[in-house]
């Protein structure tokens, strides 16, 4: 079969190919993928409406069904870098669809009837997010939540030394600093959840500028219903067809709530790498699973590989939040057109959060073993424990007791003994694991 015979795309599709030789990357799989979905839920609509026959309706359903499921991700070759309104891979699938669905179906009069490239691109973002938020993103979350749950509990009474400023500070438990991850990341996920109504606003409907020209009033809300009914998503119309024609504001919000969830992946990977850092030379609180050799010249050397990924995949996150951003601010009167470019972070930014946040529950948080030796010495060794002394001699007192036992190097114990504090006040205050509960005396 010759290279033409197996291309389903026509002359726009291959004028873009050309136009658009930039990165090399495609438009996301699940946006060529919904976008068939709409197309395909489109033709039938129009055919209840009396707009288009409705064999020829069913040959491009079918053909738009075949594509929604993979069938045909080979068939758009186009560079994401295109054209920003995302017209291109509009054509493309047109062309597709029509040549799949044979004799007759028209890539525009039909299979884009009642359609604009600038409310069905569009469109079809916002639901890859919304299907990738809602069934990828926030399990994979809930399933590293449950893992630090696990582990706080787990770790409920292993009491160590606090740490502000990367300086000790008075006792916690390693349970409450990862119950504090936990909650992290359920706040994270609310955050997410709660951008998701507004990606579930779609434009479609708006075609060209959002008057919605050339297509029947009861287009876009039948196209909605059959599209919720086959997915099970809460797809919804805009709150004013002008205002989601021409912005991507929500897809800035969702983006928005990725970033911040990177930025807590960030703060709980630095610190379990951290708390891991030794054997001996370092914090040595957790022990991290050991799943590679760390170095190609030092023999048992073992690194916190799981957490450098996280950290990695943070910072990309960030870094397309940027863009969202930029592309976000970049729309002009009845229409954003830097959609491809948004389309492209924040997916990616979903895809990477999911499978990261799995990654780091499977092969790391939950292999996690408490280092109760490394946490016993530092939870005694802390002279913030001195804190709790205040009650009995002062603040003023108690600050003199713990800069005499760093300057000598002696026991908080024996200091505090030598100025007067008796044996029994010494070890009611100094109760670490009460101390750690926040207990006062």
């Amino acid at each position: 079969m010759s290279v033409a015979e197996q291309q389903l795309w026509g002359a726009e599709t291959a004028k873009a190919v050309e136009n658009f030789p930039v990165s090399g990357e495609r438009v996301p799989v699940s946006v060529v993928r919904w976008l068939a979905a709409i197309k395909g839920a489109a033709a039938r609509v129009n055919a209840d409406l009396g707009k288009l026959d409705g064999e020829l309706a069913e040959r491009i359903g079918q053909a738009a069904d075949d594509i929604a499921a993979g069938k045909h991700d080979d068939q758009f070759p186009i560079d994401v870098f295109q054209t920003g309104s995302g017209t291109s891979t509009n054509m493309n699938a047109n062309e597709v669809i029509a040549n799949l669905a044979g004799e007759g179906a028209h890539p525009n009069d039909h299979v884009n009837m009642g359609q604009s490239s600038n409310d069905v691109f569009p469109s079809a973002v916002h639901l890859a997010a919304l299907d990738e938020a809602t069934n990828t993103l926030l399990p994979a979350l809930e399933h590293l939540e449950a893992a630090f749950a696990a582990k706080a509990a787990e770790f409920e009474d292993v009491v160590k030394s606090g740490r502000t400023h990367l300086m000790d500070a008075v006792p916690v438990t390693l349970g409450q600093e990862f119950a504090g991850y936990r909650a992290q990341l359920r706040l994270g996920a609310r955050r997410v959840r709660n951008a998701l109504p507004q990606v579930a606003q779609i434009p479609l409907g708006g075609t060209a500028v959002g008057n919605g020209l050339n297509t029947h009033p009861e287009f876009a809300e039948r196209v909605r219903a059959r599209l919720s009914e086959a997915s099970g998503l809460q797809i919804a119309p805009p709150e004013d067809p002008f205002e989601a024609q021409a912005n991507r504001d929500a897809l800035v919000e969702l983006s928005g709530a990725l970033k911040v969830v990177a930025v807590s992946l960030t703060k709980i990977a630095q610190d379990l790498a951290l708390m891991g850092s030794g054997p001996r030379a370092g914090i040595g609180e957790i022990l991290l699973p050991e799943l590679q050799k760390g170095s190609s010249i030092m023999p048992g050397k073992v690194n916190p590989v799981i957490p450098e990924v996280v950290l990695q995949v943070a910072a990309q996150v960030i870094g397309n939040d940027t863009a969202i951003t930029v592309g976000g601010l970049q729309g002009n009167f009845e229409l954003n057109v830097r959609i491809p470019l948004i389309a492209r972070n924040l997916l990616g930014s979903i895809q990477l959060l999911s499978t990261a946040s799995r990654l780091f529950a499977d092969k790391c948080v939950e292999g996690i073993e408490a280092n109760l030796e490394g946490c016993r010495r530092s939870a005694e060794s802390t002279l913030a424990a001195a804190t709790a002394l205040n009650p009995y001699i002062g603040y003023d007192e108690a600050g003199a007791i713990v800069k005499e036992a760093a300057t000598s190097g002696r026991m908080l114990r024996d200091v505090a003994l030598e100025h007067g504090v008796d044996e029994a006040t010494f070890d009611e205050a100094m109760d670490l694991r009460r101390m750690a509960r926040g207990s006062a005396a």
